[in-house]
C-alpha cells in the first residue's frame, strides 16, 4: 500500500492519533463563503503524525489514492474507529453532584451509570 503524506499550516487538533482515518472534502469559495464541491474522499489510516503542535504538521497515511493532495482546497477531517476508542469513567471512585440553580420547580427523571468490575 503507498504511503501519502499532508502538510498543514496549523497545529493539529490534539485529539489525533496514529491509527484515525483521514478523510477530506474539496472545497471551493463562492462570494464570501467557503463550500463543499464534492464528495468525501477517504484518504486512509495515519501511521505517522510529525511535530503536531508545530505551525508545519504533517501526517503520513497508508492510501491507494494517486496524486498528491497538498496545496489543493480542501476540508480534512479524521474519525476513530468506534471499536476501539469506547470509553467511560476509568478508576475506582467517582462522584457526581447535580444542583438546580433556578428559582422554579424542577424534576430530574432518572439518573444512570455504567458500572462493572474491572479488576480486583
Amino acid at each position: 500500500m503507498a504511503t501519502l503524506t499532508l502538510t498543514y499550516t496549523q497545529p493539529l487538533n490534539t485529539s489525533v492519533q496514529v491509527g484515525d482515518t483521514v478523510c477530506f472534502v474539496p472545497t471551493a469559495t463562492s462570494g464570501e463563503f467557503t463550500i463543499n464541491s464534492g464528495s468525501i474522499i477517504q484518504v486512509g489510516t495515519i501511521t505517522t503524525i510529525n511535530n503536531p503542535t508545530s505551525n508545519a504538521p504533517s501526517i503520513v497515511c497508508e492510501t491507494n489514492l494517486n496524486g498528491s493532495y497538498n496545496g489543493q482546497s480542501h476540508y480534512t477531517f479524521f474519525y476513530k474507529d468506534n471499536k476501539v476508542n469506547l470509553s467511560s469513567i476509568l478508576g475506582y471512585y467517582a462522584e457526581i453532584t447535580l444542583q438546580n440553580d433556578t428559582n422554579i420547580y424542577a424534576e430530574l427523571h432518572s439518573v444512570a451509570c455504567d458500572v462493572f468490575e474491572s479488576s480486583k
